[in-house]
């Protein structure tokens, strides 16, 4: 028996990525799994470009993979997000099967995605559920892959693939989340893959935008933590479940790739997401580090405040300076209150 896995995409304003993340699932080998995409109330031609894809009026161009014409039709079921709490789908799901949940505002990332854990968890009841972002690309053989790792184990309750630099598969993205510094970080981050990470290795957990959770694993920790709305969200589920004695594993030879920051690469932005990954990270560290990671992690924030004085890196940014170094203060102070 093949366990059913129930994979989660979460889409805002980005069907061109969705769709080829979407044609990628439907060319795996994997025998038992279905597809519930969340559209987090897109203002663009998101819902129209998924409904006509699922007809098979679109093809997808992709330098990973060939449209494959003969996987469409998909049948496909569209809820809102208020049907997807309140009832109970018992329509017969299959592997060209679409579940499209319209949610009636942007939720974020971590509200956005267990909506349809939520749903998944009463109507499909999977022993897996894959948190999957829109902007991967997925190789044939990478859930058969994670599985089978999450499967070894009754104690395993993550997998992490081996994500790979879209834009430049030879550079690493992450392979799996560890502990550094005192904080969580991407294991192989922005390093060539000379084949140095080729070996199944436990990790801390995994980065959400290819995380493989058991179902047993997500009822003793709960769902995604909906006060982090973006950033590290993934990262306190996986310290969380590690505390709890939950394993993770790394499975190399599950090869994804992303388009990372795709969302976050406007200038604009950069500077908000940057004092919110702190506040964020501050916030896991005090949650679940030992006083030890917490040291660790006060000697790296003092360095980057002192970085911060001298203007070396986010202080070039003068109006972000302030509100960077007020962040620092705070963060300071929250963690001596943690000890």
């Amino acid at each position: 028996m093949n366990p059913l896995v129930s994979i989660i995409i979460l889409n805002w304003n980005g069907w061109q990525d969705t769709l080829e993340c979407l044609e990628s699932i439907y060319q795996i080998n994997y025998p038992n799994y279905h597809v519930i995409l969340v559209d987090n109330h897109s203002q663009d031609q998101s819902l129209e470009k998924i409904r006509e894809y699922a007809k098979g009026k679109v093809k997808v161009t992709s330098p990973f993979f060939k449209h494959n014409p003969k996987n469409k039709p998909l049948t496909i079921t569209e809820l809102t997000n208020q049907e997807a709490e309140e009832q109970v789908n018992d329509i017969e799901i299959s592997n060209n099967h679409l579940t499209l949940i319209k949610n009636d505002e942007n939720y974020g990332f971590a509200k956005g995605n267990n909506i349809a854990i939520k749903y998944t968890q009463k109507t499909h009841n999977p022993d897996h559920i894959l948190l999957l972002n829109n902007d991967t690309v997925v190789t044939p053989e990478f859930l058969t892959e994670m599985v089978n790792v999450a499967e070894s184990d009754e104690k395993v309750g993550i997998v992490g693939c081996k994500l790979l630099n879209a834009d430049n598969p030879r550079i690493i993205d992450s392979t799996g989340h560890i502990i550094s510094w005192g904080r969580i970080v991407d294991r192989g981050h922005g390093k060539v893959d000379n084949g140095q990470y080729d070996h199944e290795i436990e990790v801390i957990g995994a980065m959400a935008a290819c995380a493989l959770y058991k179902k047993e694993m997500l009822r003793d920790t709960g769902l995604l933590d909906t006060g982090y709305v973006t950033l590290g969200e993934d990262a306190d589920l996986s310290w969380k479940a590690h505390n709890l004695g939950w394993k993770a594993l790394y499975a190399p030879d599950a090869v994804v790739y992303h388009k990372r920051g795709r969302t976050i690469t406007r200038k604009s932005v950069i500077p908000e997401m940057t004092v919110l990954s702190l506040k964020n990270t501050v916030e896991y560290v005090t949650r679940y580090g030992s006083s030890y990671n917490k040291l660790l992690f006060l000697f790296l924030i003092t360095k980057e405040g002192l970085l911060v004085l001298t203007g070396s890196i986010i202080g070039r940014n003068e109006t972000n300076k302030g509100e960077y170094f007020n962040t620092l203060m705070e963060s300071y102070l929250k963690m001596f209150k943690s000890f």
